[in-house]
């Protein structure tokens, strides 16, 4: 059964949801963070079936996410790369690994991965930080406003909303 498309919602969240496509899919932007390019090393990484490799790529490609990449003529062969586009879902990435990790997501007990800043090899979070001064602010002062393409209904739905508590 083909899932329902989340075209013309006016959320970010489900349009997003539709470039990206589904579970597998991020599996392989995962993959391809981690320098994966290929079609049978990102098969044996997943364990995916090559059928739904293809299909993945194929829309990740479509999506303008990942990029095709020859390099062999002869048979002609091709990498998968991230696009501009789809480099900016780092941050997307390292949420997921973050909240995987503090509700024990994969069911190991610890972390797999940790990410760490290079110049002191001491762990970093993401953060919210304000645009105009650069400084973190907490989660709990966060709040959700009304977007220039916001519309009644989303309007409607933040006035319910109180934003992000912890």
């Amino acid at each position: 059964m083909k899932p329902k498309s989340f075209t013309g919602m006016r959320c970010s969240i489900a349009g997003a949801l539709e470039h990206i496509g589904d579970r597998w899919a991020f599996l392989l932007i995962r993959d391809l963070f981690f320098g994966i390019n290929r079609f049978e090393d990102l098969r044996a990484s997943t364990g995916i079936p090559a059928a739904t490799l293809a299909s993945r790529l194929k829309h990740l490609v479509s999506s303008d996410i990942v990029e095709r990449v020859p390099y062999k003529d002869r048979p002609p062969r091709v990498e998968y790369h991230l696009t501009p586009k789809g480099h900016d879902l780092w941050k997307v990435s390292v949420a997921l690994r973050e909240w995987g990790d503090r509700w024990d997501a994969s069911g190991f007990g610890a972390p797999t991965v940790e990410m760490v800043d290079r110049a002191t090899g001491r762990r970093v979070i993401l953060s919210l930080v304000d645009v105009e001064t650069g400084e973190v602010v907490p989660a709990n002062r966060a709040a959700l406003r009304p977007g220039p393409g916001a519309d009644d209904q989303v309007r409607s739905l933040l006035e319910l909303s109180e934003g992000p508590s912890k």
